[in-house]
């Protein structure tokens, strides 16, 4: 057939494209596709405005150099990959960091606060993994800014009419139609396994709909609910990339779970005291005497031990997160350091995050949103107390695996169809529910720059794609969509029956425990194999789960059902790669194989979904075929290290995550080894 490349069809009809998650990879996203012509429908969980990426608190890595220390974006790409201790592919990882300066001046232009130096210039504050000021930031609310600028943007082409390639406007339709409160179900598949569309549930009335889309793109971000306890929003189940790797799409690296150094401890959730704390000169201790009864902040330095100062004193309390978390995790684990609880008489999970001898002008100004948040929750003022933190999973390196094309200069090819591709055809992703940039541990401030860069990419890849179609998802027969629509109603209608005698919330409990008690900073394989265990035992206890709501509007019961099952199937992939991956590697940490194995595992690890009776299974891969407009491509488990050599990672001595850089003050693209 001839390429369908009208966004409108001889009947009328817009071709549009399906966008899943309100954050900031999904926003923008949205707006790229918006820029290229394309139509697009964004569906959302809850209010956009609400997605996690409000949640983020630090800031958005860029090296612009401002402050003249001789920092570049090839720099930024070598700590990245560093700091990821080298298995991510290095394209992607390159492209991200050369955009990031443009990224940063083009979020300035829509309007984000960012903090100001004294002469007007945008501040950089420094970050984990690295020695340069390279954080941009809006005070201690970064994300929350962010989100807000780009959905603006959006609200935007809310307004702007859709029209046709000689320019003519589609009465009624316009260029982005927004669905918030709808939950992702499932992709839609053609009788090619092309994705074709989507199946949704809206969360007020609770009907299920098939909708339309030539291509869909996954923004949804990470599974940080399977731990039960994280500083991740409540909606992060990762249910829709779970959803998604059942129906066919590979799963990479979701052995690789963040734990951040900082949070505050609580009953329901972890609350994230952000990096840029440290950033801006917070530090790290706990009392040199086990059992010291006094208030931190009536003990003298004399008697404080700054572990990590002591220990690498080239970063500080700003190595990377990994490491971080697992010297705190030393301290009140294996040599019981941790703060002295007098009531109890024993030593608590908590060290001490100190801020008290920084101005408090300057905490104001820069630090004001996190501070406020630790006073409310943990009842105690910061400014004049020393914070009590523990760590707490934050983040997932691991998502659903995508695709890239590299182009000559080490970076990726601009629009290529490949860029964010998924194994599924015409469905993407882009943000935390994705692989693609962090390796096996992310720096901190690289979030918010992947979440977006992500979105740039996927928007003309996808573009690209829905031009070179040879035909519309619209010709495709409906009673491919009334037969998805069918089948996820009739999941939804079962789980409404379920009358056993099991808790899906005790469940979750169960299982969130484990995960996080076993699955985390440190990893032995004899409690994996009972982790592993208990997602058996977890699911076949699923099967008997007595449904607490079987109400016809807004039934969230019924809905964490279907969640706990998709959490369930991802804690096994998580799990079953922590098993296998015998080395250790960024947050992957296993005390019996200290070392990093480059020799057997420098590779991605690539999981499938398989089913046993009951119970979900991880079939395992070392390549993978998958169909893009006509073409099969190939692709192995191989990690592109062609732009920067792996080496030993250390952060002892300043400097170290740069060392191999021939040039840090060169802005030219680097060429492959």
């Amino acid at each position: 057939m001839a390429q369908t490349t009208s966004i409108v069809t001889e009947s009328g009809k817009v071709r549009r494209v399906i966008v899943v998650g309100g954050g900031l990879a999904g926003l923008m996203t949205v707006i790229k596709l918006c820029e290229a012509g394309i139509p697009v429908d964004l569906f959302s969980l809850v209010p956009v405005k609400r997605s996690h990426s409000v949640c983020a608190q630090g800031g958005i890595n860029a090296s612009v150099n401002t402050k003249g220390e001789g920092d570049s974006p090839q720099v930024h790409m070598e700590e990245t990959v560093y700091g990821g201790d080298f298995l991510a592919n290095q394209p992607p990882v390159n492209g991200m960091a050369h955009a990031a300066p443009g990224i940063v001046y083009m979020l300035d232009r829509m309007g984000v606060p960012f903090n100001r130096t004294p002469e007007g210039l945008l501040d950089f504050r420094r970050f984990g993994g690295t020695l340069f000021h390279r954080t941009a930031f809006a005070g201690a609310t970064t994300g929350q800014q962010l989100l807000y600028a780009l959905d603006e943007q959006v609200r935007r082409y809310e307004t702007v009419n859709v029209e046709n390639e000689k320019g003519v406007v589609v009465r009624g339709e316009k260029m982005v139609r927004k669905f918030e409160f709808w939950d992702f179900l499932n992709v839609v598949r053609d009788d090619t396994g092309r994705a074709v569309g989507i199946v949704a549930q809206d969360m007020k009335t609770m009907r299920i709909e098939s909708f339309v889309g030539e291509a869909v793109c996954l923004a949804t971000g990470g599974p940080g609910i399977v731990f039960g306890k994280s500083t991740n929003s409540v909606i992060n189940t990762g249910t829709a990339a779970s959803a998604v790797y059942q129906a066919g799409a590979c799963y990479a690296n979701g052995e690789f779970i963040q734990v951040h150094p900082t949070s505050i401890p609580g009953a329901d959730k972890l609350r994230l005291i952000s990096e840029s704390v440290r950033g801006e000169g917070g530090r790290v201790w706990v009392p040199k005497d086990p059992h010291e009864k006094r208030r931190g902040r009536d003990i003298p330095e004399s008697e404080r031990e700054y572990f990590l100062e002591n220990k690498y004193p080239g970063y500080g309390n700003l190595v990377p997160r990994d490491i971080a978390s697992r010297e705190l995790f030393l301290k009140c684990f294996h040599e019981n350091r941790g703060v002295f609880n007098t009531k109890s008489g024993k030593n608590e999970l908590e060290v001490y995050l100190d801020v008290t001898h920084l101005p408090k002008e300057v905490l104001h100004k820069k630090l004001a949103g996190v501070l406020e948040i630790y006073e409310k929750f943990a009842n105690e003022d910061p400014y004049e107390n020393p914070m009590r933190i523990f760590p707490g999973v934050h983040y997932s390196m691991g998502g659903l695996w995508v695709d890239f094309e590299k182009s000559q200069d080490g970076r990726l090819v601009v629009g290529s169809a490949r860029n964010q591709a998924t194994s599924i055809e015409g469905l993407y992703a882009a943000g935390e529910c994705e692989y693609a940039y962090h390796g096996a541990n992310r720096l901190g401030a690289n979030s918010l720059l992947s979440c977006i860069y992500g979105g740039m990419v996927a928007g003309p890849a996808m573009a690209t794609y829905v031009r070179n179609l040879d035909r519309s998802s619209l010709d495709v027969k409906s009673s491919v969509f009334d037969t998805a629509q069918k089948k996820e109603q009739a999941k939804y209608d079962r789980i409404l029956k379920m009358n056993g005698p099991e808790n899906a919330y005790k469940i979750h409990e169960d299982l969130a425990q484990t995960m996080l008690r076993d699955c985390t900073i440190e990893r032995h394989n004899d409690v994996l194999e009972k982790v592993i265990a208990k997602v058996d035992e977890c699911e076949e206890r699923w099967h008997n789960i007595g449904v607490t709501d079987t109400g016809l509007r807004a039934n969230q019961g019924a809905q964490f059902v279907r969640h706990l099952k998709n959490m369930l199937v991802l804690a096994r992939v998580i799990a079953q790669g922590a098993k296998n991956r015998d080395e250790s590697r960024g947050a992957h940490f296993k005390p019996a194989f200290k070392q990093r194995d480059d020799e057997n595992w420098l590779r991605t690890t690539m999981a499938f979904y398989a089913e046993a009776g009951n119970k979900s299974e991880v079939k395992y891969v070392r390549s993978l075929d998958y169909s893009l407009l006509g073409k099969s491509m190939h692709v192995t488990d191989a990690v592109d290290i062609s732009l920067v050599k792996p080496r030993a990672r250390k952060y002892e001595q300043a400097g170290a995550a740069s060392a191999g850089a021939a040039d840090k003050k060169s802005e030219a693209p680097p060429k492959a080894d």
